[in-house]
């Protein structure tokens, strides 16, 4: 058999456990023996089970194994370009995700944003080489979850052909500037708000950042703004992975010396500790221009990492994020509507997120613009009660904002930005 198949269609059509589910249990850390052993007969019976290779290659990357996860996933890909995660009993909105093959940062991570609802999300795995947009399973609205990174530009450039061709209603239908939501490009998109210190940013490549490093090339030259100390991080990274703060040019000899990226961001280094001597970080979802807290961290360090920050250990900084959460409308959102109105009049995508943090001078300190950041409920409720809370709050919106049926709810329910 092969991919269009309509027996394979009719045999596994393209029900996933999803990866909500599957991440959850990774977060918890519990025993995927039962489920892997599962799977594996079901591919054993069946090698066409493309839905049970798409979990397989799900429990893969949740495990850090991310080689082998892609290339399950292109196994499952191969095979059928539709998978179906059902949430609750499947009988509210039907959401049809236009995807690429990646990690968890390829696309905005839906299946969680879909926790405790009945709602089906479909997803259709496109590329640069997909021609047409047939085959598409029922569905109520469409949202084009395509992220930015290196890899994912030649699919967002043909996404703005290939979807000029789909008549139903696109959330996020905007692939050129989801495109331009890189650290350089946020960074000149945001220079000239005065509410707001997006640092300024440049994509150097290795052998320019030698130079420096060597004396040949002075830093002012090369970037007017930039002085050391520096954050260097490779391009299309996140979580802080391979970010450090250079202080010296014999510490950027050491860095790029370990360092194998071709191509890295380069911005100031900005001391962003409050009063309390704390790094903290906030994360923001703007949902139609309604901005929603996600979640804060308070850290020791400048790499503020939720896991890593002792938010699980430390019950004062829980209650910091508790306060935040509980008073976010009457309080934070209002001290940065300024903020938020330009940042929603710049990207002015339906759905999106950002990294901030609060500056002494009363300015938001934006770190980043995504469409792909992780919003979650997967805290324990029971150390995490007030958390849930808020996720339910955005999880609610986030359905209301976007299903057909319930969108004039969405309007006269929420005050927005715009």
């Amino acid at each position: 058999m092969t991919r269009e198949d309509p027996e394979l269609r009719r045999d596994f059509g393209g029900g996933i456990i999803g990866i909500h589910a599957i991440v959850q249990m990774a977060f918890d850390r519990a025993d995927f023996s039962p489920l892997w052993n599962m799977l594996m007969q079901r591919v054993q019976a069946n090698p066409f089970d493309a839905a049970a290779i798409f979990d397989i290659a799900t429990i893969l990357q949740s495990l850090g194994r991310t080689r082998e996860a892609r290339q399950t996933l292109d196994t499952a890909l191969s095979l059928r370009r539709n998978f179906c995660s059902v949430h609750g009993e499947g009988t509210g909105l039907k959401l049809l995700a236009f995807v690429t093959a990646g990690d968890f940062m390829a696309n905005t991570p839906l299946d969680f944003l879909l926790v405790g609802s009945d709602c089906v999300l479909h997803l259709h795995y496109v590329d640069a080489q997909t021609q047409t947009l047939d085959n598409l399973p029922d569905h109520d609205v469409a949202f084009m979850a395509i992220a930015e990174s290196t890899d994912n530009l030649p699919v967002l450039r043909h996404m703005v052909d290939l979807l000029s061709l789909y008549t139903g209603t696109i959330i996020n239908n905007r692939p050129a500037l989801v495109a331009g939501l890189t650290r350089d490009g946020v960074s000149a998109m945001l220079a000239n708000e005065p509410s707001i210190l997006s640092p300024a940013t440049f994509r150097l490549s290795r052998d320019v950042l030698m130079d420096i490093a060597c004396g040949e090339k002075a830093l002012a030259d090369v970037a007017p703004e930039l002085s050391f100390p520096l954050v260097l991080r490779p391009v299309s990274t996140h979580a802080g992975e391979g970010m450090q703060k250079i202080a010296d040019p014999g510490e950027l000899i050491a860095m790029l010396a370990s360092q194998t990226a071709e191509q890295l961001y380069a911005a100031p280094f900005i001391d962003f500790r409050g009063s309390d001597g704390l790094y903290n970080k906030q994360r923001v979802v703007f949902i139609k221009g309604r901005p929603f807290a996600s979640h804060m961290a308070l850290s020791d360090h400048w790499i503020v990492h939720y896991l890593s920050s002792g938010m699980m250990t430390d019950a004062a900084k829980r209650d910091v994020e508790r306060i935040w959460m509980e008073t976010f409308d009457q309080d934070y959102a209002v001290r940065h509507a300024d903020a938020f109105s330009a940042l929603y009049r710049h990207i002015g995508l339906d759905y999106f997120g950002i990294d901030c943090a609060e500056l002494p001078d009363g300015r938001l300190l934006v770190f980043e613009v995504d469409v792909a950041m992780v919003v979650h409920n997967m805290d324990s409720p029971t150390v995490f009660p007030y958390k849930h809370v808020a996720m339910r709050k955005l999880f609610d919106a986030f359905i209301r904002a976007f299903d057909p049926a319930r969108a004039e709810d969405f309007l006269t329910t929420s005050e927005t930005t715009a």
